[in-house]
C-alpha cells in the first residue's frame, strides 16, 4: 500500500468513526427523551408538577434553551465529559416537557409519525451526505425560515389560530428537512477537516455538537409532522 492510499484510508477511518459517534449520541439522546417522556406521561404526580405550574414548565423550557446555547457556544471551552453530561441532561429535560405529546395524541399516531419522521430524516441525511452541491446558502435560508417560525409561533400563542398553526407546521417541515440535509453536510465537512493528531476529547466534543444539531432537527421535524398528521388522543 503506497503512502497516498494509506493516508486516504486513515482519513476515511477517522471520518467513519466520527460520524458513527455523532449518530450514536444522537440516538442515545432521542432514546433518553422518549423514555423520559413516556415515563412522565404515566406519572400523574410528575405531570401535575410540570404542567400544573407555569413557573415549573417555563422554568424547564428556559433551562433547555440555556443548555442548547451553552453547548453550542461554549463547547470548545469545556471538558468533553461536561459537554456529554449537558447533552444528556438536555435530552432528559426535553423528554419531560415533551411528555405532553403522549397526553395530546393517540399512541398509534405518535408511532406512525415517528416512523414517517425517521424515514424522512434518513432520506435528508443521505442527500446531505452524498450531494456535491454546497448547501451553505440553503442552511442560511433555512435559518431565516426558522426565525420566522419562532416569531409566528409566539404570535400565535396569543392569536390561537388553527390556520396559522397548520401553515407554520407545513413551513416547519420544509425548514427542518433543509436543515437536516445542511447539518449532515456540515458534520461531514467537520469530520473531513479533523487533523490527524486530534485528541479524543476534541473528537467527543465535536460529536456531541453534531449530535445536538441532528437531534434538534429530528425532534422539531417530528413535532411539525405530528401537528399535521396527528389525531387527538380521544379521537
Amino acid at each position: 500500500m503506497d503512502s497516498l492510499t494509506l493516508q486516504k484510508t486513515q482519513v476515511q477511518v477517522r471520518v467513519n468513526s466520527f460520524v458513527r459517534s455523532v449518530y450514536n449520541w444522537m440516538a442515545i439522546g432521542l432514546a433518553l427523551t422518549g423514555f423520559v417522556a413516556y415515563s412522565v406521561a404515566n406519572m400523574p404526580e410528575v405531570q401535575n408538577l410540570i404542567f400544573g405550574s407555569p413557573l415549573v414548565f417555563f422554568g424547564l423550557i428556559i433551562a433547555e434553551l440555556a443548555l442548547v446555547f451553552v453547548i453550542s457556544a461554549r463547547i470548545s471551552r469545556m471538558q468533553a465529559a461536561t459537554a456529554t453530561l449537558l447533552f444528556v441532561i438536555y435530552s432528559a429535560l426535553n423528554g419531560a416537557t415533551l411528555s405532553a405529546v403522549f397526553l395530546a395524541y393517540a399512541k398509534a399516531t405518535i408511532t406512525t409519525t415517528f416512523f414517517v419522521c425517521s424515514a424522512t430524516f434518513v432520506g435528508c441525511s443521505i442527500y446531505g451526505w452524498t450531494t456535491r452541491r454546497d448547501l451553505t446558502s440553503l442552511g442560511g435560508f433555512m435559518s431565516m425560515g426558522l426565525i420566522g417560525i419562532i416569531i409566528a409561533s409566539l404570535v400565535n400563542m396569543f392569536v390561537q389560530s388553527t390556520a396559522v398553526s397548520m401553515i407554520v407546521s407545513y413551513i416547519g417541515v420544509l425548514v427542518f428537512v433543509g436543515l437536516t440535509a445542511y447539518d449532515t453536510q456540515d458534520i461531514k465537512n467537520m469530520a473531513l477537516a479533523q487533523p490527524a493528531d486530534i485528541d479524543a476529547g476534541a473528537v467527543r466534543k465535536g460529536a456531541i455538537l453534531g449530535a445536538l444539531k441532528l437531534y434538534l432537527d429530528f425532534i422539531n421535524l417530528f413535532l411539525m409532522l405530528l401537528r399535521i398528521f396527528g389525531s387527538g388522543r380521544d379521537e
